[in-house]
């Protein structure tokens, strides 16, 4: 709840801004305390609305947190959250809340070990800058592109943490296109640690593009909140417990 707290007092995070910038400072400051190798992914997005708010062109990034001694080439998953937030918002459920469970399970990884090393990645420019599906998910369309190859083909899976404060059960989503083997993975891992969950299928998050390429994925996250993409969107929105029933779901998972 810090986290959240600190991100959303920043205000709006459109991802070239100022305070998107101040945001993945943060963020890269956090993950690489824990003892993570740290990169910066460059990229422009374009000229665009972004929810009925024009946005400008510019320079944005990815926070890219790997462990050490992973290989491009070896087997690992992915675990991502977007920082960025509608012009209009300060984005505290959206995304704040899935960046500070991403944050927790990164340290999580490196002080409890995981089944496979597990990257994890502050995604930037998730947010709409259009109406079509190529002007979503800027950050991890980029991710995807680059990472074609021994990269791309050594990723085993991809969770997508996205609005994960609002509560109620935790909504683990698929676009239709993934394999149902981590939703299944997700769900059996909620019933062993009593959490409540339910299959879904949504394509507004970055586990989209993963999915469009052939990658087996799912969406954690999703419930409706009352300050969905507007100025409401404030920490007391955001259920401390949801991120903990969040939470428990994907340690369970990662732990195998």
């Amino acid at each position: 709840m810090r986290l959240v707290r600190e991100l959303a007092a920043m205000g709006s995070r459109e991802a070239t801004s100022r305070a998107f910038a101040q945001a993945a400072d943060l963020v890269q400051i956090r993950l690489a305390a824990l003892g993570y190798s740290v990169r910066r992914q460059t990229f422009t997005v374009p000229a665009g609305r972004s929810w009925g708010v024009p946005v400008p062109r510019g320079r944005t990034a990815n926070v890219i947190a790997v462990p050490a001694g992973l290989t491009p080439g070896d087997p690992h998953l992915v675990v991502g959250a977007h920082l960025d937030t509608v012009p209009q918002s300060p984005g505290a459920e959206d995304n704040a809340s899935g960046v500070a469970v991403l944050v927790e399970l990164a340290r999580l990884a490196r002080e409890g070990g995981t089944r496979l090393p597990v990257v994890f990645v502050a995604f930037a420019a998730e947010e709409p800058r259009g109406p079509t599906d190529d002007e979503h998910h800027f950050g991890s369309q980029e991710y995807v592109r680059r990472s074609a190859g021994a990269e791309g083909d050594a990723r085993r899976a991809m969770v997508s943490l996205d609005r994960v404060g609002a509560p109620g059960s935790v909504p683990v989503c698929t676009g239709g296109l993934s394999p149902r083997l981590v939703q299944r993975e997700l769900l059996a891992a909620a019933a062993r640690v009593g959490v409540r969950a339910r299959a879904c299928e949504n394509r507004t998050s970055d586990h989209w593009p993963f999915e469009k390429a052939g990658e087996t994925v799912a969406r954690i996250g999703g419930n409706p909140s009352p300050g969905y993409h507007s100025a409401r969107d404030l920490p007391r929105l955001v259920s401390r417990r949801q991120l903990e029933r969040t939470g428990a779901v994907v340690w369970e998972w990662l732990r195998g």
